[in-house]
Order: structure tokens, then C-alpha cells, then sequence
């Protein structure tokens, strides 16, 4: 699989993730474990250089305690925030 060209919008997953994990407490180990990852796959998905299935993205929603929709919801007013913001 080519990697994302849209790095912002693997960037907005990437923090998302991250904080969403942060304000349940979770460790990346203890959202692996949720999710039946790997705890490494956890940590290059949060740094954005891994790019999740579909599938992957359903059981990091459920694992962080959210549907996929509103999961992706929040990535996406992330991004779109990235987006518009002005570059230095």
C-alpha cells in the first residue's frame, strides 16, 4: 500500500487518537490491548506513519470508547482546522 500523500489529514488521525487515549487514561499498551493490536502499531499510527484500514479505524473507535462515525467526526474538525490554519 502507497503511503498517504495527505499528511495532514494522517496528522489530524495521528493527535486525535492521541488525545482521545489521553483523556481516558490509557496507555498505548492498554489501547493496544483493547483493540488487539500491537502496542507499536498503536505508537506509529500516533506519530503518523502508519495509515489504518477501515477496519483498523472501527476497532480504535470502539477501543477508545466512540462509534467509528463519530471518531472520524472528530478527525475531521481536526483536519479541517490543520487545513485552514495559516502557515508560517
Amino acid at each position: 500500500m502507497r503511503p498517504s500523500k495527505n499528511v495532514q489529514l494522517m496528522q489530524a488521525l495521528a493527535i486525535e487518537m492521541k488525545v482521545q487515549r489521553e483523556q481516558l487514561g490509557y496507555t498505548q499498551e492498554d489501547l493496544a490491548g483493547k483493540c488487539e493490536l500491537d502496542r507499536p502499531y498503536i505508537s506509529l499510527i500516533e506519530v503518523g506513519k502508519k495509515q489504518p484500514t477501515i477496519s483498523v479505524l472501527l476497532r480504535l473507535a470502539h477501543g477508545l470508547g466512540l462509534s467509528l462515525g463519530a471518531f472520524m467526526q472528530r478527525v475531521e474538525r481536526r483536519y479541517e482546522l490543520e487545513v485552514e490554519a495559516p502557515k508560517e
